[in-house]
């Protein structure tokens, strides 16, 4: 009998809802697979942006309310 599953949070979880008696001995082969790269914080994923943007506004980043949205200026 062959079941096929992914690994979630370190929990195998079966495809299919399938459901095998408790204690039952298994063999796990790990399938070559193209594994999705963990998420990145988001610090990190903002970080690529850091520096891309030139010609902003002077105080952009203590007034980025104000030039998006209208706020009053600090």
């Amino acid at each position: 009998m062959t079941f096929e599953g992914i690994v979630t949070n370190g929990i195998i979880v079966l495809d299919d809802d399938a459901r095998l008696p408790e204690g039952t001995r298994v063999e796990v082969e790990v399938k070559e697979s193209p594994v999705e790269e963990k998420p990145s914080s988001s610090l990190n994923t903002l970080l690529k942006f850091a520096g891309l943007v030139k010609d902003l506004q002077p105080g952009m980043a203590l007034n980025h309310d104000h030039y998006l949205h209208g706020a009053p200026k600090r």
